[in-house]
C-alpha cells in the first residue's frame, strides 16, 4: 500500500521523525534508538521535558524487549484490547532510554489497529516508534491527513498519506499495570470500568 518505503526508512534512519496515521489520531514519531530524533519530537511540540513518550508498533512481541515482566491484569489486558485504542504504562526494560520516558521506571506501549501504522512498522528497522500525538502541546490532536498536514509539514521531516486508513479522531485510553493492578490515567476510545 505504502509507496515511499524507501523514503520512510531512509528519513528514520537519518535521524528523522514522521508523522503517520494510527487507529485514534495521528502520530509523530522516530526510532527509539535515536535520542536526537527523540529531541527533535520535544522540539516540535514544544512539549514539557516530564512528558514522556510511548512505543508502539505493529505486533505486541516488537515491545516485549522494552518492558519488564507484565503482571498478570496487564497481559489480560493486551490479549483483549491489542491491537487497539489503548495504552498500557508498565515497568520499562534497560532496553527502554530514559530520554524517552523522561527519566521515570515506566514506559506506554500500544499497537494501533490501522493498516497503514503497521505497514510502516514492519518495513523500519526494529519494528518499533517512539511517538506521541501530531500535534503542539496543548494544541488538539490531528485527526485527519489535512489536519495532519498544517499541524507538522514544516516540521516534521515526512508526513506519510492515510491511503483512506483514516484515524478515528479519539485517543486512545491509557492504563498504569503496577503491581498486578490497575490505574486509569486517560479514558478515551476504550471505556474500562476497573
Amino acid at each position: 500500500m505504502i509507496k515511499n518505503r524507501e523514503e520512510i526508512i531512509k528519513v528514520l534512519e537519518g535521524g528523522g521523525v514522521i508523522t503517520y496515521v494510527t487507529d485514534t489520531v495521528w502520530g509523530l514519531g522516530c526510532l527509539p534508538n535515536n535520542k536526537k530524533a527523540v529531541e527533535k519530537i520535544y522540539e516540535i511540540k514544544k512539549r514539557e521535558a516530564q512528558k514522556p513518550l510511548i512505543l508502539m508498533s505493529n505486533e505486541v512481541y516488537n515491545l516485549l524487549d522494552y518492558v519488564a515482566p507484565i503482571p498478570k491484569v496487564g497481559q489480560i489486558l493486551i490479549k483483549k484490547y491489542f491491537p487497539g485504542a489503548l495504552t498500557v504504562v508498565t515497568d520499562k526494560s534497560e532496553k527502554t532510554p530514559d530520554y524517552i520516558t523522561s527519566g521515570m521506571a515506566t514506559v506506554g506501549i500500544r499497537v494501533p489497529d490501522n493498516e497503514v501504522f503497521r505497514e510502516i512498522c514492519e518495513i523500519i528497522p526494529g519494528h518499533v516508534l517512539a511517538t506521541t500525538s501530531a500535534n503542539l502541546s496543548h494544541q488538539p490532536s490531528a485527526k485527519t491527513y489535512s489536519q495532519a498536514l498544517e499541524n507538522m509539514s514544516a516540521l516534521a521531516d515526512l508526513v506519510i498519506e492515510d491511503y483512506g486508513c483514516e484515524a478515528k479522531g479519539l485517543e486512545s485510553t491509557v492504563v498504569g499495570v503496577m503491581n498486578n493492578e490497575l490505574r486509569i490515567f486517560r479514558q478515551g476510545a476504550i471505556i474500562l470500568d476497573i
